[in-house]
């Protein structure tokens, strides 16, 4: 201190001041970067850490960007410690690195800047680990997979399984996705956990499923799948403290690689539409008799395809012939579903068609055939719906009109003019009838100017077009199973069509089918299933009342009116 102030008094404080600090500044030491791993050899599919230590506050943060040239950082954590030994004060700054290899071989851990400081290098050894199942076999963690067939047909089924064996204690893990180009996978169920027993050794199995599609022939490779899980080691702490954090090492583990052969579609197979599935059901239902239709009202046909091991994308349109001229068809859109089972996919697809007579006869619907490939028995089969014959009779008649009355013809000689008799009475009661027949006009003529009085102005007729964007708004809550839309939907119907405010009343117009469905949405709003209300059967009692008011209002305009003005 006192050669400072005589530096700062002196003739030549500036030069001397510069010498000072620099001399000063060569003596202070840089801050020493030691680096180490927590062992060596590793292996390459397992974490390991860097730890990073300083001697004393390096000159900036560190840049471990060189570090991913060889290694993935996983983690990385900082923790310094400060120390009195004998008077003298010690400062240690430590970051540790969670690190993967990304190759095997002697890797250089390089030199990392500190700022104006720099670590040391240092080298680990990266081994291969195990790569087939004989190897993995004994480890505390492996991956299994298969696929059945290998050897698929294209656009069917193919079963992959995914088995996870361990027999230590994972706190958290990532799993990625099977991937196949040009194929469609779709995840089976949920997953199922087991133990089982291999080479005398207990292991937990995690065991998932996929269904694979591929869309195309030729050999195709599905990707192996990739495990990363952070493993809860038997390693105690530094201090082992009861307070001390669990401790976890990250290890990554890979299944094999699958290769399928995949075969374009069977020469054997004659069919337009290619169908491969392992089984395949078709069947009919309808809503009444077909022995006994009336004309003018509709009878619904229910179309419905079945198929396991294909997608609901591959199965064909059912109602695709024409009907008879006289038979009037109005098809609703098809129902679609897909379930995802442990052992594959099951296809589902529904179509309804309200088909409608126009005239009494019997009427032939052409036979329904699906063709399919059986890639158990490795066959081509067909599914039928026979030739079906509906019968329609004509509507109740009305009741008949009375016979008029039969005239009887009597000769004239065999009557006698019987004498006119002229009672005094005859005159009286004739103008008693007079008098009360100008009374009952007269009221008549009263009634009559009272009612015309307060009639209502007639309602304004509701454009077409307004009356049918009701009717879609109806027909898109019924397909989203939209309780409160559908109701707004009739609502706005309603009042168009009947001058009506409520679903009750709008119920009273219609026909039993529709008023009944009518009904069950008004009760559902109000009950505690509105969120599993179905609306199909709603809308198709709907078609079906329009579809009868149509054939109606034909009828009507082509009869003679009954009785001539």
């Amino acid at each position: 201190m006192r050669l400072l102030k005589l530096i700062l008094v002196g003739p030549y404080r500036a030069t001397l001041l510069l010498l000072f600090l620099v001399v000063h500044a060569s003596g202070l030491s840089a801050a020493e970067i030691n680096v180490a791993v927590d062992r060596s050899p590793v292996n390459l599919n397992e974490s390991f850490q860097i730890t990073f230590t300083a001697t004393d506050s390096p000159d900036d943060d560190p840049d471990f960007t060189p570090l991913e040239q060889d290694f993935e950082i996983l983690g990385q954590s900082q923790s310094s410690h400060l120390s009195w030994i004998n008077g003298t004060s010690s400062k240690t700054v430590q970051w540790v690195l969670q690190v993967m290899a990304k190759h095997t071989g002697s890797l250089t851990i390089p030199s990392i800047q500190f700022g104006d400081d720099a670590s040391k290098q240092a080298t680990v050894r990266v081994t291969d680990g195990a790569a087939d199942k004989d190897q993995l076999v004994g480890g505390d963690l492996f991956l299994e997979v298969e696929a059945t067939p290998e050897s698929p047909y294209v656009q069917s089924q193919v079963l992959y399984t995914m088995r996870l064996y361990r027999r230590v204690e994972i706190s958290q893990a990532g799993l990625n996705e099977p991937e196949l180009a040009d194929a469609v996978i779709e995840k089976l169920g949920d997953d199922s956990n087991y133990s089982t027993q291999i080479n005398g050794v207990n292991y937990w199995v995690t065991e998932r499923k996929y269904a694979i599609f591929p869309q195309k022939s030729g050999r195709m490779t599905i990707k192996p799948l990739e495990l990363t899980a952070q493993v809860v080691t038997s390693t105690r702490p530094s201090f082992g403290g009861f307070f001390n954090p669990q401790m976890t090492k990250t290890q990554r583990v890979a299944s094999r690689s699958v290769i399928l052969d995949v075969q374009p579609a069977a020469a054997s197979f004659t069919g337009q539409h290619w169908l491969p599935a392992e089984q395949l059901h078709l069947k009919q239902e309808w809503s009444g008799d077909i022995e006994h239709m009336k004309v003018g009202e509709p009878l619904t046909r229910t179309l419905t395809v079945l198929a396991k091991g294909t997608m609901v994308s591959q199965l064909p349109e059912l109602n695709a012939a024409k009907p008879p001229e006289q038979l009037k068809s109005y098809p609703d859109q098809p129902a679609l579903q897909e379930q995802k089972k442990n052992d594959g996919v099951i296809a589902f697809r529904e179509e309804k068609i309200a088909l409608i007579p126009s005239k009494a006869g019997s009427y032939t619907l052409p036979a329904i055939e699906v063709p399919w490939f059986n890639i158990k028995t490795q066959q081509m089969e067909v599914a039928t719906i026979p030739e079906t014959t509906i019968h329609a009779v004509a509507a109740t008649a009305a009741p008949a009109q009375p016979k008029a009355p039969v005239e009887i013809a009597v000769k004239p000689e065999t009557v006698r003019q019987a004498p006119v008799i002229q009672p005094r009475e005859t005159n009286i009661w004739l103008a008693v009838s007079v008098f009360l027949g100008a009374g009952w006009l007269m009221t008549l003529v009263y009634f009559l100017f009272r009612q015309f009085a307060n009639k209502p102005a007639p309602k304004a007729t509701m454009p077409e077009a307004d009356l049918n964007d009701s009717i879609k708004k109806l027909k898109q809550a019924c397909s989203d199973n939209d309780a409160i839309a559908a109701k707004d939907a009739l609502l706005e119907w309603g009042r168009q069509k009947f001058d009506a405010t409520n679903l009750g009343a709008i119920a009273s117009f219609c026909e039993a089918r529709l008023r009944d469905e009518i009904l069950l949405l008004n009760r559902t709003l109000y009950g505690r299933a509105a969120g599993q209300w179905q609306g199909k059967k709603l809308f198709q009692a709907f078609s079906e009342h329009k579809a009868r008011e149509r054939i109606g209002q034909t009828a009507d305009s082509s009869l003679e009116p009954l009785y001539r003005l």
